[in-house]
């Protein structure tokens, strides 16, 4: 398979890891719709031929999702349901596993776009303004939606 289809094929598995992550916690139908709309842009990057900037978006959106994970101890919970279930417990939280399948599918990915990236454009002198561009985006992207999921949890439960 040619890398580029692997890539696009993670950017549809993440939509899909979203859908059901928005499936499974109701209240968060809107934040989690939205997730997908980086990886939908990935695939649409494709589509119209745009690869450098596919791959470096694929290298950035998945390793900030990675970071808010991680900072909001989603990632933690999300390895520890892998661990509960490599000891042959059964799976107690699906938000968790799937935050966990989600962490591993972004991974993948940034590595399969970087690889990409570096086998096509590395050395052609676009590199610092495409990864300057697409930083701006994904850093406006996640900085809504940050701000927006903020403003979603009730002032009551956030002095908690």
């Amino acid at each position: 398979m040619k890398l580029h289809r692997m890539i696009a094929s993670l950017a549809a598995l993440q939509v899909i890891c979203f859908l059901l992550l928005s499936h499974l916690e109701p209240d968060f139908f809107l934040l989690h719709f939205y997730q997908t709309v980086i990886y939908l842009a990935i695939l649409i990057l494709f589509f119209f031929f745009e690869d450098r900037w596919a791959y470096m978006i694929g290298m950035l959106a998945p390793a900030a999702w990675l970071i808010l994970a991680f900072s909001t101890g989603l990632l933690g919970a999300g390895f520890r349901q892998l661990m509960s279930l490599g000891e042959g417990q059964g799976l107690t939280n699906v938000v968790s596993f799937l935050a966990a399948m989600t962490s591993i599918l972004s991974a993948w990915m940034i590595l399969a776009s970087g690889l990409r990236w570096k086998r096509e454009y590395a050395g052609l002198g676009k590199g610092w303004s495409t990864f300057g561009i697409s930083l701006g985006i994904v850093a406006a992207y996640y900085a809504v939606l940050v701000v927006w999921f903020w403003r979603m949890i009730p002032p009551d439960m956030a002095r908690n």
